[in-house]
């Protein structure tokens, strides 16, 4: 695949008050104009692998992600379960992207501490790879995860145990979000994958850098060359460049307002690193004042022109062309009905 190759990813994410309309005809769209995958979210309400069970039996070639599954949801051991069945379900199209989400959604909605995620995702990748890999029974002694558990509070009668379905991959790919520069290097360490939120084309030397700092540490899995890279891209075409602005300022206005506490949001953090702080500060405190419709206004232009795609049809094909084939990105995820798809689809590929 040539370096400015994009793949076409289509995110179907997790739901809000009910479940997504146009779902079959979304994904039949996507298998017809030969999009790469399909890809469910959780957050804290629907969850992220039966929905993505039910596109797996409605479609025949999509590949099948997580993008997230929270770690925290679920054991390590739990989630490589629902990996093993829906690779088998799916004849081998699933492909596994986890987060560690932040201390809000962990602590406030699955009730696990959030401290040490760096440390805590080593130790779930590596168990989910014991478990897939099925070499012996699994014996895990970590800080964080301890397989057979015999400590304080147990019957003590714990033993090393080995999946009784044999895997149809022993190496599933794993894919890992991250927005930190330390995050992002481990998974290029440790990982498939990097699925990154809000990838900005000004900030593609910078993960570039962070990526090849994880490359090059001792055991790293995979180069640059066969590393994938899913990335989110809100793609908007009117030729009124402030109402196509207005939709994904609403996108952007909820995950820096709301998206975390003021004193940790990763989200808040990656935008004040592109240079956007003062905006931001003010963006979170109106959202968290309760006026989400001015903090969604104070999002600037500039700032929805360095993370998505919007403007008149011929704006969006210079900025796909000139910057975004040009970043690390290598499969472009966007959402939509048929009719978006498929213009996503000739931008990408006319």
């Amino acid at each position: 695949m040539a370096d400015d190759d994009l793949k076409l990813g289509l995110v179907l994410g997790y739901w809000f008050a009910g479940p997504p309309v146009g779902v079959p005809e979304a994904l039949a769209a996507a298998e017809d104009l030969g999009f790469d995958s399909v890809w469910s979210a959780e957050a804290y309400g629907s969850d992220c692998f039966t929905p993505l069970a039910w596109y797996g039996a409605a479609t025949s070639r999509l590949k099948l992600g997580t993008a997230v599954c929270q770690m925290s949801a679920r054991t390590p051991v739990a989630t490589a379960m629902s990996a093993l069945t829906l690779d088998h379900l799916s004849e081998g199209r699933f492909q596994l992207g986890l987060g560690a989400s932040g201390p809000q959604v962990v602590e406030g909605w699955y009730g696990q501490p959030y401290p040490k995620p760096l440390a805590r995702t080593r130790e779930y990748v590596e168990i989910i790879r014991r478990v897939l890999a099925r070499e012996e029974p699994l014996d895990f002694q970590g800080e964080h995860y301890q397989l057979p558990n015999r400590g304080p509070g147990t019957m003590e009668l714990g033993k090393p145990l080995k999946s009784i379905t044999h895997p149809r991959r022993p190496d599933i790919p794993i894919l890992l979000g991250a927005e930190g520069p330390k995050n992002v290097a481990m998974a290029a360490e440790i990982a498939d994958g990097w699925l990154p939120i809000f990838l900005s084309p000004e900030l593609d030397k910078h993960y570039r850098e962070c990526l090849a700092e994880g490359f090059a540490r001792p055991g790293a899995r995979r180069t640059m060359d066969d590393f994938e890279i899913p990335n989110m891209v809100n793609i908007v075409v009117n030729d009124d460049v402030e109402a196509a602005a207005d939709l994904v300022r609403m996108f952007l206005g909820f995950y820096i307002g709301g998206m975390g506490a003021k004193e940790v949001n990763f989200h808040a953090s990656l935008f004040a690193r592109m240079g956007y702080g003062d905006e931001v500060e003010e963006i979170q405190d109106l959202f968290l004042a309760g006026r989400k419709d001015e903090a969604i206004k104070r999002v600037p232009l500039a700032l929805v022109e360095d993370v998505a795609m919007v403007g008149p049809l011929d704006k969006v094909r210079e900025e796909l062309d000139q910057k975004w084939r040009k970043t690390c990105m290598t499969t472009l995820l966007v959402n939509g009905d048929p009719a978006q798809l498929r213009l996503v689809a000739d931008l990408v590929n006319g």
